[in-house]
């Protein structure tokens, strides 16, 4: 018994020197971590600013609102304080403050002036630490474009998400030591690792564009009744996007509240219609293009060679195809025209002949040569891709309907992308809004460079193209979106949805200038308007009118 008395000891005292001598670091570390409490400092988010410098996402000075049980000395005092003054159920804060923890918190998000004034009662065991809220100066402009962030801070949809690793900065941390109790010890000096903000992110959108673009919109839309309008404006050149409105917008915010009905939801329902409501349509929903599709068409047909600008068709208001009469906007037809007047007239006729003629493998040619078979990298996530016929099943029917833009989908920024490149000399661009990240010290991070793509289209047929939409809008079905002493071009398109039995429309119009030189690529879409539906007639005026506005604004003179 001695002995393993001896040999129990021995092996204790064994273990003890070790415990001292060899591991001491490991438990001296596990001491000071039981006497450590540490608080995280958030980072300020970078700032999202426009073209111009103009602030579109910016921070706000907010507070936590946090309890440490341990150094509670007044329990029912911070109960009642806090819950008055925190507008929160007694029931609730007295849960959190009765809850055994290193810290509890009570409340996020809270203005600057209430945690000021919770600070101010020197309340002990309560803490208030200073954060960040995103904070939108302009409510619902752009919304669907920057985006916004969650409780987090972190980008959940739009720009704010894009470009999360340069705006979301690097939070700090305040450790404080505390006595057995959990009791912070004020003798003891407190260590902070400071924060390090976010970087600035300055884009090509244009407040002021944008303002006046979205304030057309909201006005087109009420006066037609539609169901949503979408502006797009863009430099053709460089694929800078100066614009991108998407009506309804929504309150950035406020973004988790909808406008009306959600009562009545369930949390599934309500969660679907936050993402209806969030959608930017331009990047996230594909649409039939209609007419404008007709620039593609032409684009391809001349490059290939298979018309002529002066070659001859007949319209009687229709034309077979197979055992099929496909039908011209214009009921009694438009004659006898050449390739110019068809272009003029949006003839369908007409883009079913030489549709024909290019055949089914040159036109999945062209439509892949001019990008419209995959995205067009945008510089904003979700963006959907186009929905087409499998080459192998399509027929001679199918070919005459795409020729002139139905039968397939595409988003709105595929078909001012695709337009930008055929008008601009050729050269595919890529559309964006990124320019530079720039630290807070206005040291350039990062200079975003797209340049300009591939060719794509002959210079030679660029140029045609130009001349042709020009007398589209001087001449033809275009003739809304003239603005005095400017040579605009354009292409209007009215397209029906599906069901093709309900009725509804997609108005549409695509105008530049100056058209022998592009600078300035407008867009709009019209969803479900009531009443009269053709592009021609209430798409091409909202461009029209854009154009006259934002013309002097841009530097582009009169000739």
């Amino acid at each position: 018994m001695f002995v393993c008395a001896v040999i129990v000891i021995l092996g204790l005292v064994g273990r003890l020197v070790y415990l001292m001598v060899f591991d001491a670091e490991y438990y001296q570390q596990k001491a000071k971590a039981l006497h450590e409490r540490e608080r995280e400092i958030k980072a300020a988010r970078g700032e999202i600013i426009d073209v111009n410098g103009t602030i579109l996402a910016t921070n706000k000075t907010v507070c936590t609102i946090s309890v440490i049980h341990s150094q509670i000395k007044e329990p029912e005092r911070v109960v009642t304080e806090l819950s008055g003054i925190l507008k929160m159920e007694e029931a609730e804060v007295r849960k959190k403050v009765e809850k055994v923890s290193s810290m509890e918190r009570i409340k996020t998000n809270v203005d600057k002036k209430t945690g000021d004034q919770i600070r101010n009662l020197e309340l002990e065991g309560v803490k208030v630490d200073e954060d960040f809220k995103r904070y939108y100066p302009y409510g619902e402009l752009a919304s669907k474009v920057l985006g916004f962030t969650g409780g987090d801070n972190q980008g959940i949809i739009g720009l704010e998400v894009k470009y999360e690793d340069y705006l979301k900065g690097k939070n700090g941390t305040i450790l404080t030591t505390t006595d057995a109790r959990g009791v912070e010890l004020d003798q003891v000096a407190e260590d902070r690792i400071e924060p390090i903000a976010g970087n600035t992110l300055q884009i090509s959108l244009d407040y002021n564009i944008q303002m006046y673009a979205q304030q057309m919109a909201e006005k087109v839309m009420e006066e037609k009744q539609a169901e949503k309008v979408a502006i797009l404006l863009m430099n053709p050149q460089n694929g800078k996007i100066l614009s991108m409105v998407n009506v309804p917008e929504f309150n950035l915010n406020d973004p988790f509240t909808l406008s009306n009905g959600a009562d009545s939801l369930s949390p599934d329902e309500k969660q679907e219609a936050l993402n209806q409501m969030w959608r930017n349509g331009c990047i996230n929903d594909t649409y039939e293009p209609g007419s404008t599709f007709k620039i593609i068409t032409a684009s391809a047909c001349l490059e290939e060679d298979v018309v002529k600008l002066q070659d001859s068709f007949s319209c009687p208001g229709y034309r077979m195809v197979e055992d099929r009469k496909i039908r011209c906007h214009k009921v009694g037809g438009h004659g006898a025209e050449n390739f110019v007047e068809g272009i003029r007239n949006s003839c369908n006729p007409v883009f079913i002949d030489i549709g024909l003629r290019l055949g089914v493998d040159n036109f999945y040619k062209y439509f892949d040569q001019f990008g419209m078979m995959g995205k067009t990298g945008v510089d904003l996530p979700g963006e959907a891709g186009t929905i087409m016929h499998k080459k192998e099943n399509v027929g001679q029917v199918e070919l005459a309907t795409m020729s002139f833009g139905q039968s397939f989908q595409v988003t709105p920024m595929q078909m001012a992308a695709t337009v930008s490149s055929l008008v601009n000399g050729g050269k595919r661009v890529t559309p964006h809004f990124g320019v530079r990240v720039t630290n807070r010290e206005g040291k350039v991070v990062e200079e975003f460079d797209y340049g300009k793509g591939e060719r794509i289209l002959s210079k030679e047929t660029s140029e045609t193209m130009q001349e042709l939409l020009e007398s589209v809008v001087s001449e033809g079905s275009g003739k809304n979106a003239y603005v005095e002493g400017y040579e605009i071009g354009g292409k209007t398109a009215t397209s029906q949805t599906l069901p093709r039995s309900a009725n509804k429309y997609i108005s549409s119009f695509i105008g530049f200038a100056p058209a022998d030189n592009p600078q300035i690529l407008g867009m709009c879409v019209i969803y479900d308007p009531k009443g009269i539906y053709y592009g021609g007639t209430i798409a091409a005026p909202v461009i029209g009118d854009i154009f006259q506005n934002i013309f002097p604004y841009l530097g582009i003179e009169k000739e």
